[in-house]
């Protein structure tokens, strides 16, 4: 079969025990990018000796260096990873399928399965975790809420599904993901006081319990074992610690008005928290908290 008209594009930062696998599972892409944040391993030496195509580009945010990684395509079909997901062979022969056929949509939806503590995890909400991964840049764009991007397909776009599966390498360990969510919560309590979100108390309490009975009744996490009850743990955790930052900001801030200003942060493994960076024509405000000064000391 003919290697249809492809770029792959993976954004990385330290990423030398994923990255290589995740190349070799892109054989099939006549073009694969990856735009790496000044890596200090070897990652972008093992993406050069894979035959990735590399650039070096300081660290904007995630939405933003994968929206430059997808401006740089070669192509017009673009499908985006992580270094941490992997193509699976099913779901290669599906695209190579899908993007020869005669009349092909504008864009793909695909599940995504998570694989953590060592075994896939299926319930709880985990699974599927569909996703817009391949599509016509020409007809969508990349964008989100920071940290974490999704596909914006313009209006009346024609999108379809594949079978077939993206697997995701999670977290080796529990420390792993308590850590993942500190730092994540920095980001996206700093995001929901930059859009003006109502932080009521009372929500800061249900919402945790919410969540962790969803996950558990609700989406079956029980049948996953122990990992079910970690993972609705840790995202009742994560619930009750991003809003417990967010009032924490709006009283270092004294209440001031930080809509409309940028949430800026480092890469990923970075400790500083974020700042917000004021639009043209506004006064600065004193950032979220020195940078130099890690909270979680």
């Amino acid at each position: 079969m003919t290697r249809p008209d492809l770029t792959a594009c993976i954004i990385t930062y330290n990423e030398e025990g994923n990255i290589g696998d995740c190349l070799d599972s892109l054989s099939f892409c006549p073009d694969v990018l990856v735009v790496d944040s000044h890596s200090t391993d070897a990652t972008r030496e093992i993406a050069r000796e894979r035959g990735a195509r590399v650039m070096t580009r300081d660290w904007p945010g995630h939405i933003r260096q994968m929206s430059y990684a997808v401006e740089q395509a070669t192509t017009d079909w673009v499908l985006w990873l992580d270094a941490d997901e992997r193509v699976t062979p099913e779901l290669r022969r599906e695209i190579e399928t899908a993007l020869s056929g005669p009349d092909p949509a504008v864009g793909y939806v695909f599940n995504r399965r998570i694989i953590y503590l060592g075994r896939w995890v299926k319930h709880g909400g985990w699974y599927p975790d569909r996703k817009i991964r391949l599509f016509r840049r020409s007809r969508g764009r990349i964008g989100g809420v920071s940290p974490h991007n999704v596909v914006h397909m313009d209006a009346g776009a024609r999108t379809a599904r594949l079978r077939g599966v993206l697997e995701h390498l999670t977290f080796e360990t529990i420390g792993q993901h308590v850590a993942s969510i500190n730092r994540y919560t920095d980001i996206t309590a700093a995001e929901m006081v930059k859009r003006g979100r109502r932080l009521l108390g009372l929500r800061q309490w249900l919402n945790p319990a919410g969540r962790f009975l969803r996950m558990i009744v609700m989406q079956a996490g029980w049948l996953d074992g122990w990992r079910g009850y970690v993972l609705a743990g840790l995202g009742a955790f994560d619930e009750f610690i991003r809003h417990a930052k967010a009032r924490e900001l709006l009283r270092d801030h004294q209440g001031r008005d930080l809509r409309g200003f940028e949430v800026v942060y480092g890469r990923p493994g970075d400790t500083a928290s974020p700042v917000f960076k004021p639009p043209p024509g506004r006064h600065r405000e004193p950032a979220v908290s020195d940078p130099g000064t890690d909270r979680r000391a």
